[in-house]
């Protein structure tokens, strides 16, 4: 009984959960060097230097970035909801991130294998507005 349950349920939500942290820990990696190029590019058209100062050649600017921006303090207006504050940081990111469920990396590689994911990825990306 418990292999049934093991088969049926946990094996996956594990193999689920680990699609989406490649795809997540790919694409956050991909675009902090996106990030990083941009930077360089733009440093140059403006006949500066670009962000050198982070690591070799400024390869980890953009995580020094990601850090600076994670242990930031939060401001919370007084007047505000604060669970609400707390609360729209989440989703935008689940928002953001969630339209890369449906897209297919390679065969089987795909978080949620749908017929409309094209219509998925539509409706998330409205959420914004």
């Amino acid at each position: 009984m418990d292999s049934v349950f093991f088969d049926t349920y946990i094996w996956p939500a594990l193999i689920v959960t680990a699609h989406s942290l490649a795809i997540i820990l790919a694409l956050l990696v991909s675009l902090a060097f996106f990030m990083l190029a941009d930077r360089k590019i733009w440093a140059a058209a403006q006949l500066r230097k670009g962000p050198t100062m982070v690591g070799p050649f400024g390869l980890l600017q953009s995580f020094a970035d990601i850090l600076k921006y994670l242990l930031k303090e939060v401001i919370i207006p007084t007047t505000g909801d604060k669970a609400g504050v707390s609360l729209a940081r989440f989703v935008t990111m689940f928002r953001a991130l969630g339209g890369w469920a449906v897209i297919p990396v390679r065969e089987g590689w795909e978080v949620a294998d749908m017929n409309v994911g094209i219509l998925d990825i539509f409706a998330i990306s409205s959420l914004g507005v």
